[in-house]
């Protein structure tokens, strides 16, 4: 008996009938492809468990990983993955989303087809990286957005209502040009008061660096609670509370397309 399972009933159909009209096809691929890796879904979901999770942008791959499963490209048989498949689920991106966010979903595509054709198996079946064969969008051009006149005491008025931690964490990044995830993940026991300085063991780059306090950013962290354990972060505020309030924040100063890492221009 052969099973497999898919996202929705119209993929597992094609898997059937695929597997009724070709059934020596389909066997050789079970032969060759490791952990019953049969479909683009079943890479994409082993990726997803077992490489996602060591990385340090685990959460923003995970959403990714999930707008790749819910594709059409998840019911396709890896014998059967041809360009136009990968054309066809980048057309459809770009009807929904950014030319930038469909060059990081197929990005994730091809770093998906690469750790299954070095490391599980299956170079038999995928013979090449077919992300590689399809033109892709023009990348955006870089953000050079800043605060203009004004902006910032507007948004530091909205601020207050209803996080308290928004106007602390907005100051504070551009006092420092720290990244948001940097600021959000910054304990007490990195951070040095009296020599001016926080420590970020663990920087977007992998490495660590130091970030030297100007006097106003030593008045923050000199204001705000300090926990009594050193392992503490510094500001207790989710990722997805930062975000939500960083919007209510912008809407009721009136300010459009403001991003909080563009604050890191106004450091610069």
């Amino acid at each position: 008996e052969t099973t497999q399972t898919f996202p929705n009933k119209a993929s597992a159909l094609q898997w059937s009938q695929r597997v009724e009209c070709e059934p020596e096809k389909f066997l050789t691929v079970q032969v060759t492809a490791d952990h019953q890796l049969v479909t683009l879904g079943d890479i994409i979901r082993r990726y997803g468990n077992e490489v996602t999770p060591t990385k340090k942008g685990r959460g923003k791959e995970s959403y990714r990983l999930r707008v790749l499963q819910r594709s059409h490209l998840s019911g396709v048989s890896l014998s059967e993955l041809k360009p136009h498949h990968i054309t066809k689920f980048r057309e459809d991106r770009l009807r929904e989303v950014s030319a930038g966010t469909v060059l990081k979903n197929l990005g994730l595509l091809s770093a998906v087809i690469n750790i299954g054709t070095t490391e599980w198996g299956l170079e038999n079946v995928l013979r090449s990286n077919l992300v590689s064969m399809i033109s892709k969008p023009r990348a955006p051009r870089a953000r050079d957005r800043r605060l203009e006149a004004g902006e910032l005491e507007r948004l530091l008025e909205a601020c207050p209502s209803p996080n308290p931690w928004l106007r602390p964490v907005v100051l504070f990044a551009i006092e420092t040009g720290m990244r948001r995830g940097e600021l959000l993940s910054l304990t007490w026991e990195n951070v040095h008061l009296d020599k001016r300085y926080v420590h970020l063991p663990d920087t977007k780059n992998g490495d660590s660096r130091d970030v030297p306090l100007s006097p106003l950013a030593l008045e923050l962290l000199g204001g705000l609670p300090r926990n009594i354990r050193g392992d503490q972060v510094v500001i207790p505020l989710h990722y997805e509370a930062l975000k939500s309030a960083w919007r209510r924040a912008c809407s009721e100063a009136g300010i459009s397309d403001l991003r909080f890492h563009d604050l890191r221009h106004e450091a610069t």
